[in-house]
């Protein structure tokens, strides 16, 4: 064995466990602040992080959140897709902001959101009618079906305007075709879609390289990596709530894959939770509130998209979900954000198991949504805790005594420790829970040498319903 004094570091994985927008952005700002490299691995613009530093407010759909960071590289790895509009506009408005975006870098092998997957997204939902599964009509899904047909377009491509012409003189027929037979739509011209992406592709020519060098290199000279997800783990292609689910893989696995990063480096893989649950689009949602309960929620806690500006659907926290989130991606910690919204409710519940047909499922039905189907959710309620002037909390010992109690729980519940708790939309309103890590040593924690500890409910979980 070859011995080396270069520092022991291993990669941190940030994942949303239920729906998405569970504040993922937040997070990954807060602990980007100690990364030398921060990496998304996958989606795009269908993703919408929201970060605010003191009166500043940053919306993100394509660029890490860890950008903020100018001291870290960041990067945009293989598996995103990326519309160059988006991207050229996100760095334009970051760097009005004052963020230069210099230590910005995207992949030469990302495949490209072209004008025809956009409006093949808006035709294929209005086409599924009753069972439009609410997509953000982002083109992503199409691209990424491109992708797997291997007649997508990727960032290297725009670098050469011969080599775009070529691929689209392959892809364009095929897409006209359908466009114009199958859906009696218009079609699109290679001179058209280049003209349109020239002021964009001068735009992001300096940043596309490989990245997975990048990634590579990070690893072997010891840096600290932060892997930014998007989505969340319901929404995965294979885990999720099948077919209410994204186009890529938002669990932790996701992350090793086109990033130059291999599993045997990542050392945490934490999952961002809300102290409620929440989804949006179709598809069912078991602890779902349909009444002033909900409502509320949304109004105290802005759930409305930051990509689309949908009202997002608001229930009690569903822990169920989240320990199979613990279970996919291998969790070994938990932030849990929004803990403000809850206030001032008299008691809150958890969801700590489902039925279905009276009996008691011992694991969430995940990979398809109608096994969802038909399941009611068993809660748990606690007290609830007043409203406080939550700028004066400093430490986590500060929260009213529910709420910490709360926390406690849903570490009892989930098997795994809480890490962070967060209040409110500045970077500032986030705080360490009482005897646990400050962010930068999430680098250098020792790896767990087991999975983990069995979750308290799901120790006593035992009954399968049918194929469940």
């Amino acid at each position: 064995m070859v011995e080396t004094n270069a520092p022991v570091t291993g990669a941190v994985v940030v994942v949303g466990t239920h729906w998405g927008d569970e504040a993922k952005g937040k997070f990954v700002d807060v602990i980007g602040q100690d990364a030398d490299v921060v990496i998304r691995y996958g989606g795009g613009p269908n993703a919408g992080h929201t970060v605010m530093v003191g009166d500043a407010t940053h919306k993100f759909h394509l660029i890490p959140s860890g950008i903020l960071n100018a001291k870290a590289v960041c990067v945009m790895a293989d598996g995103m897709v990326i519309a160059p509009e988006v991207l050229a506009h996100e760095i334009a408005t970051l760097r009005e902001a004052g963020v230069t975006c210099e230590n910005l870098r995207v992949s030469q092998n990302a495949h490209v959101i072209l004008p025809y997957h956009k409006r093949l997204d808006e035709l294929e939902e209005i086409a599924k009618g009753a069972g439009a599964i609410g997509t953000t009509g982002r083109g992503v899904g199409p691209c990424y079906a491109d992708k797997a047909s291997r007649i997508g377009i990727r960032m290297g491509d725009l670098l050469d305007e011969k080599r775009l012409r070529e691929r689209l003189d392959v892809a364009l027929p095929l897409k006209n075709k359908l466009l114009l037979k199958g859906y009696k739509d218009y079609a699109f011209t290679p001179d058209v879609i280049v003209a349109e992406l020239r002021p964009h592709i001068e735009v992001l020519r300096p940043f596309i390289c490989d990245t997975q060098a990048v990634g590579y290199d990070a690893v072997a000279d010891g840096k600290r990596i932060l892997f930014e997800g998007a989505q969340a783990t319901l929404l995965d292609i294979d885990g999720g709530t099948y077919p209410f689910v994204t186009s890529s893989h938002p669990v932790s696995g996701g992350a090793t894959v086109g990033t130059g990063v291999p599993p045997t480096a990542i050392g945490q893989v934490l999952g961002v939770v809300k102290a409620y649950t929440t989804r949006v689009g179709a598809g069912t949602f078991p602890t779902e509130l349909l009444d002033e309960r909900g409502d509320r929620i949304r109004e105290r806690g802005h759930e409305y998209g930051t990509t689309t500006g949908r009202p997002r659907r608001c229930g009690w926290l569903d822990a169920f979900a989240l320990r199979y989130s613990v279970r996919v991606n291998g969790l070994t910690g938990f932030c849990m954000g929004h803990l403000d919204v809850l206030a001032g409710f008299d008691t809150v519940s958890i969801c700590t198991h489902y039925t279905k047909n009276g009996e008691r499922l011992a694991h969430f039905p995940a990979g398809d949504v109608s096994l969802l189907d038909g399941c009611e959710p068993v809660f748990e309620t606690l007290p609830g805790w007043a409203e406080v002037e939550w700028d004066k909390i400093s430490r986590f010992d500060d929260l009213p005594a529910n709420a910490q109690a709360y926390v406690r729980r849903v570490e009892a519940i989930a098997g795994i420790p809480a890490l962070m708790v967060s209040f409110g939309a500045r970077r500032d309103q986030t705080l360490i829970v009482s005897g646990k890590p400050a962010p930068r040593e999430l680098f250098t924690l020792p790896r767990p040498s087991a999975f983990g500890a069995r979750s308290e409910v799901g120790a006593v979980a035992t009954t399968r319903v049918g194929v469940l």
